[in-house]
């Protein structure tokens, strides 16, 4: 598949797990994709750059210098990100207030930097990587929730904003998937096998969303085959947010 042939992607946190699975396969599709992270290690045909989301003068050099090698920007994966456990009371307010500013001011930067260039783009697209944490209460995940939260409504505002100017903003929502976050969970609890375990048996799946699936939602709302489809958040969660079934017996 080709859909992606002639455009150019950036895509943020695409070091690692989700964003690196999403990086690969528009580069799969046809697409010239640069990553941005903090320390950016990826093989070809992806190249890399070294970004900060929560520095803005960071992130404005690194779309400068990523507009310049592609020659413009089509798309935008908004994927960086970092998590939080705990409830409300566990965080103090410097750990809230860097979480929020990764996880939601950090898309705000990326896509006023990449805007002037995707409005020059014919197949212009936005994908932020929300969550689960959004749109169901989750146990011991605050902070982590409230800045999915707020990544959901930002999506939604952006979308209103620039669908007259020919740009789709969307986003996915991930249920818990099998990352490099997720297993740093899991070695730090008292035991990961059981942990697992019960993070497997709360989708009704039976198992972890996988990387690649996510990566294909993120590839499915950025191609220009869905020129249609702007302000829509694509749940990714093994039937979490929306299937009911009864505990096995």
């Amino acid at each position: 598949m080709t859909d992606f042939a002639g455009l150019r992607a950036v895509v943020t946190g695409g070091a690692s797990g989700i964003g690196l699975a999403a990086a690969q396969l528009l580069a799969a599709r046809g697409a010239q994709v640069v990553v941005f992270d903090l320390k950016p290690e990826v093989d070809a045909p992806l190249t890399a750059i070294a970004a900060d989301v929560s520095d803005d003068g960071s992130v404005r050099d690194a779309v400068a210098a990523a507009a310049l090698q592609l020659g413009g920007i089509d798309v935008v994966v908004n994927n960086a990100g970092i998590g939080a456990q705990g409830n409300v009371t566990a965080n103090d307010d410097a750990e809230w207030h860097r979480v929020l500013d990764v996880n939601v001011v950090g898309i705000a930067r990326v896509t006023r930097a990449a805007l002037p260039h995707l409005r020059k783009s014919e197949a212009a697209a936005i994908v932020n990587t929300c969550s689960i944490a959004a749109t169901a209460g989750l146990p011991n995940r605050a902070l982590y929730s409230a800045s999915k939260g707020a990544v959901l409504a930002l999506t939604m505002a952006m979308a209103a904003d620039h669908v007259r100017e020919g740009i789709r903003v969307n986003c996915v929502n991930p249920g818990t998937a099998d990352t490099p976050w997720v297993g740093r969970l899991l070695d730090v609890a008292a035991d990961p096998a059981a942990e697992r375990a019960a993070l497997e048996a709360r989708q009704p799946m039976g198992r972890l969303v996988s990387a690649d699936e996510v990566a294909q939602a993120i590839a499915y709302l950025a191609s220009p085959l869905s020129g249609s489809t702007t302000g829509t958040a694509l749940a990714v969660d093994g039937g979490m947010q929306n299937l009911r079934i009864p505990a096995t017996r």
